[in-house]
């Protein structure tokens, strides 16, 4: 790394950050100085310590227009930035409607991490009857179904999360598992493939992908 005088003030702000691991402060600042427009222009052209801190930022305090700027820092060639951008992009994904359907959409979530998919399912569908451009919406109910064993309407929940969010690599993968549990191996790799496209840092659908292309080619 160069001299500290050539470190912007967001630079600073996160190397702070990594040092006293105290959110609030960084955030803070990071608000006080930057708009979300600026951040999002580091993450685009900043060095690799800027686009760092930027993508952090975002994770904390961007709103959902940041998903793509988000969804381009996944494939940065600074492992560190992808890292960090694949936070951030599932923290923003929640920040879509309005705030009375992301309060709902959080519960909804703990439903479905305290294994009550039914309540979870019921949940969803009514809030996607009432924001139905919401994209994490669908995709929670997909969790929801895929766990009640209901793959064909899980698949297609997954489908029109991809619709809504084309830079969700989670319902990719949600798709690929459905096929799978459908018998239909090829379809279940192309969206393996895909989810690996938005996201190459899916070490295990990478080694999936690869296990399943060669049991495929030996039948």
């Amino acid at each position: 790394m160069k001299g500290d005088h050539s470190l912007t003030l967001l630079d600073r702000f996160y190397i702070r950050y990594l040092r006293d691991e105290e959110s609030a402060g960084f955030i803070a600042a990071v608000a006080n100085h930057y708009t979300v427009g600026t951040l999002e222009r580091v993450v685009k052209c900043g060095s690799n310590l800027s686009r760092r801190g930027a993508v952090l930022a975002l994770g904390f305090i961007g709103p959902f227009g940041c998903n793509h700027v988000l969804g381009r820092a996944l494939r940065d060639p600074d492992r560190a930035v992808r890292l960090l951008a694949e936070n951030a992009i599932r923290e923003v994904w929640f920040r879509d409607g309005s705030e009375s359907h992301r309060q709902q959409l959080a519960i909804v979530a703990r439903l479905n991490g305290a294994e009550q998919f039914r309540e979870a399912s019921d949940l969803a569908t009514q809030l996607i009857d009432e924001a139905p451009q919401f994209a994490e919406l669908w995709n929670q109910r997909a969790i929801a179904l895929f766990q009640l064993r209901r793959f064909k309407e899980a698949a297609n929940d997954c489908h029109q999360t991809l619709e809504l969010n084309p830079c969700h690599f989670g319902a990719a993968v949600g798709m690929a598992h459905c096929y799978l549990e459908l018998g239909e191996g090829f379809a279940a790799l192309d969206y393996f493939r895909r989810a690996f496209d938005i996201n190459p840092n899916l070490v295990a659908v990478k080694g999936q992908i690869a296990y399943l292309q060669r049991a495929l080619d030996e039948n």
